[in-house]
């Protein structure tokens, strides 16, 4: 899973003691390890060696530009869906050709940016989309190698995950109806300013089974056979993300299983396969590193209240998300063997871990069981590593954390923790 384990009742992240971190950054911080976002990438990299594929790591995951240029280093590209992913692929030294492009809202600013920076392929989400690129790419001064784009199509599969992060079912606003793409190549197949050359599909995140990706994929390359017969050059499928990370041990397929399923499918088929991998690369990468403020009883209910807030890891509430939680230094009959919901061992007690914000959906577990913990102790909050710090705010005025680096035995800050002058600074 990571490379976050106990060493006599000590968590260590690689070979550093987090404790010395929270010793020289404080806390709340993010700790990310590098060996497992480069084992977790390797691993996905081996797992489809068989076919032409072009990995594109989700920067929405986890966007820190020195994880994204390491990311890089190691043979990775870059699903984006913004300006800002395209500047932050851009300053970590990405290959542009190597870069896919996806959203529903996608500004002129934005697309002409994308021109100009020579992306791989523009993830089309609308046929008003398509006729917008078209468009700006006539108008742009700069004479720019024609652009590829790779039309979203839903396949109308549910990978039955949380509602909010379900997107290739009809109802979403992602992408089209399957039914409907024959009609867009109809129309812009073969349009000389724009190439529509590829598929794409996401059917959402955190998918748990393999079945619903088989199911996708099937129904694309019948629809890539009508396309060809049709006439049109169809040279690439985006089979997307959304591939599990083990919020809990052993919870999701690995990247090994996905393959075995997916690659069979897929050869022979005369095509650069791309995927769009984020939480199963990032999420198991990091911990959230918080302190206990206080201990507090009210009625029956007993609460550990953490200096890591909802504004810092906003999973819990907005997606009812999992996360195990435990403390950083404990007893050696209490290192946890695996990180499941369920998990009470002697000496454990039943409470909620909240934060500070002025909110009661403030939390991070209820009626969770937790080491005897007191004021100032650790907390390590795992497999923190995806839509954590890109999703947090300065909400309540709080300043969001420090993100911090391991390599081996040594360890940096690779995002300063915020300051009272930061809050204000873009207001003044």
């Amino acid at each position: 899973m990571d490379y976050f384990r106990y060493k006599n009742g000590r968590l260590f992240a690689e070979d550093v003691d987090v404790a010395k971190i929270a010793d020289k950054v404080g806390t709340p911080a993010y700790i990310y390890s590098k060996a497992t976002f480069t084992d977790h990438l390797q691993k996905i990299q081996q797992a489809y060696n068989e076919l032409d594929t072009m990995i594109c790591y989700s920067v929405k995951a986890c966007s820190n530009i020195n994880i994204l240029k390491f990311m890089a280093q190691a043979g990775s590209g870059f699903d984006i869906v913004s300006g800002g992913e395209l500047y932050r692929a851009m300053h970590a030294g990405a290959d542009p050709a190597k870069i896919v492009y996806a959203g529903v809202g996608k500004t002129d600013a934005e697309i002409i940016e994308a021109l100009k920076a020579g992306i791989g392929y523009f993830n089309i989400e609308s046929e008003e989309e398509l006729e917008n690129l078209i468009r700006l790419t006539r108008r742009t001064e700069r004479k720019l190698k024609t652009p590829r784009a790779a039309l979203r199509v839903n396949p109308d599969v549910d990978p039955c995950t949380h509602a909010f992060t379900t997107t290739g079912k009809k109802e979403t606003k992602f992408g089209i109806d399957i039914e409907r793409a024959k009609k867009v190549f109809a129309v812009f197949g073969k349009n000389k300013s724009v190439r529509l050359c590829a598929l794409h599909i996401h059917l959402g995140s955190a998918g748990r089974t393999v079945a619903p990706y088989v199911e996708a994929i099937k129904k694309v390359l019948a629809l890539i056979e009508q396309l060809r017969a049709d006439g049109f050059i169809i040279e690439a499928l985006d089979i997307g993300g959304g591939y599990g990370a083990d919020y809990t041990t052993a919870a999701s397929p690995t990247a090994a299983d996905y393959a075995a399923a997916i690659v069979p499918l897929l050869k022979g088929k005369n095509l650069k396969i791309i995927l769009e991998p984020g939480a199963s690369i990032a999420a198991n990468a990091a911990i959230l590193l918080t302190k206990v403020l206080y201990i507090k009883t009210s009625g029956s209910k007993k609460f550990v209240i953490v200096d890591a807030g909802m504004n810092d890891l906003i999973r819990p509430p907005l997606y009812g998300a999992f996360h195990f939680i435990w403390p950083a230094k404990v007893n050696k009959n209490l290192v946890p063997s695996r990180r499941d919901k369920d998990l009470q061992l002697a000496g454990t007690e039943i409470i909620d871990v909240v934060g500070p914000i002025c909110e009661s959906a403030d939390f991070f577990a209820k009626d969770r069981a937790l080491p005897l913990v007191r004021r100032g102790d650790l907390i390590a909050v795992f497999t923190a590593g995806a839509y954590g710090f890109t999703m947090a705010s300065n909400y309540n005025s709080r300043l969001r954390p420090a993100e911090v680096l391991i390599d081996g035995s040594k360890f940096k800050i690779i995002r300063k923790r915020e300051s009272y002058k930061n809050l204000t600074a873009l207001e003044e």
